[in-house]
């Protein structure tokens, strides 16, 4: 004897109009596979084959279940603020950008006293990597200049290969 589901979704909408919502939202990843999820519930699957398909946990399908039942459409629109707001702001970063441009020798360590002293913001030496690589711009270990050589080394060595 087959028992009974435990947890049955509402049917609140046709499964026509998840179908069209479906089709609106192909490009939103997120909405698209909790509506695909709704689908496949829609269609007889237990919450946890039709995580199964979809590629999440269980628990998440519940999750899931339990905002359609509660919310519809609504519900499946992912809950969150976007993180923690960058410690620099836009104006900050062209300012920051603008004194690293002045010289190309920069050490991370030094970007990094920069930011504390000019902004007041502490970033870790990784932090630092990250936003550099954000601008665009190239960090490593810069190659030692002998201060006795020549000015114009690389024309002298041109001019040597070639003798």
């Amino acid at each position: 004897m087959a028992r009974g589901e435990i947890n049955p979704i509402n049917r609140v909408v046709p499964l026509t109009e998840i179908e069209k919502r479906i089709r609106d939202l192909e490009k939103n990843g997120r909405v698209l596979k909790r509506l695909y999820f709704v689908k496949l519930r829609y269609q007889g699957k237990g919450v946890e084959e039709a995580a199964k398909i979809v590629g999440i946990t269980k628990k998440l399908g519940y999750i899931w279940q339990d905002r359609w039942n509660t919310e519809s459409f609504n519900g499946l629109i992912p809950r969150f603020a976007g993180g923690r707001p960058p410690l620099l702001d836009d104006d900050e970063k062209r300012s920051l950008v603008s004194v690293l441009e002045r010289r190309d020798d920069w050490s991370t360590r030094e970007v990094r006293v920069l930011i504390k002293e000019k902004y007041g913001i502490e970033y870790s030496m990784k932090h630092v990597r990250e936003l550099l690589r954000r601008f665009g711009m190239r960090f490593g270990k810069p190659y030692p200049h002998d201060y006795r050589g020549s000015k114009n080394a690389d024309d002298d060595l041109k001019k040597n290969d070639s003798g």
